[in-house]
C-alpha cells in the first residue's frame, strides 16, 4: 500500500502544474524570488536547495528570477570548505542565467574571510540584510523554502 501511495504522490508532483496569478510571468514580468541564507545548517541549506529547485520546475526560466542572500551564519554554506554534496547542490543551480548567489562582504570582514574562501559564481554585496531591503523595496517576494 505505501507503494502505490508513493508512486501516486511521485506521479502527481512530476506532472503538477502551476496555476499562475494574473498577470502570468514572462520574458517582461518574471517573478521576482528573494531567499535569505543566515543559517549554515546542513539539513536547512540543502532544504532550501530542494526548495529552489522545485520551484525552478514549475516556472520557465525566462519567467523566474531568484537570488539567494547569505549573510550572518548562513555566509558559511559557499565557502570552499562547506559540505561538499551542498556545493555540488549549489553549483547544478549556478548554471541557471535566472539565479544570482549574493555573499554578505560585512560578514565576510567580521570573520576574517576572503573571496579565495568561497567558491567561484557567488557575487558580492556589501551589507546583505540592506540588499535585501532594497530587494523587497523593488518588488521582490521574499519567501524562505525552510
Amino acid at each position: 500500500m505505501k507503494k502505490i501511495f508513493l508512486i501516486l504522490m511521485i506521479t502527481v508532483f512530476a506532472f503538477g502544474k502551476v496555476d499562475y496569478a494574473t498577470p502570468k510571468p514572462d520574458f517582461d514580468k518574471p517573478r521576482l524570488w528573494l531567499i535569505r541564507i543566515n543559517n549554515s545548517d546542513i539539513a536547512k541549506v540543502n532544504h532550501i536547495m530542494d526548495g529552489i529547485n522545485n520551484v525552478l520546475k514549475g516556472y520557465p526560466e525566462e519567467a523566474m528570477k531568484v537570488e539567494v542572500i547569505f549573510y550572518s551564519n548562513g555566509t558559511r554554506a559557499v565557502r570552499k570548505d562547506y559540505d561538499k554534496k551542498v556545493l555540488k547542490r549549489i553549483r547544478s543551480l549556478m548554471v541557471y542565467d535566472n539565479i544570482r548567489f549574493v555573499v554578505c562582504k560585512n560578514t565576510m570582514d567580521t570573520m576574517g574571510w576572503t573571496k579565495k574562501d568561497f567558491i567561484s559564481g557567488v557575487d558580492y554585496v556589501q551589507i546583505g540584510i540592506a540588499e535585501a531591503i532594497e530587494r523587497v523595496a523593488d518588488g521582490w517576494i521574499d519567501i524562505s523554502p525552510y
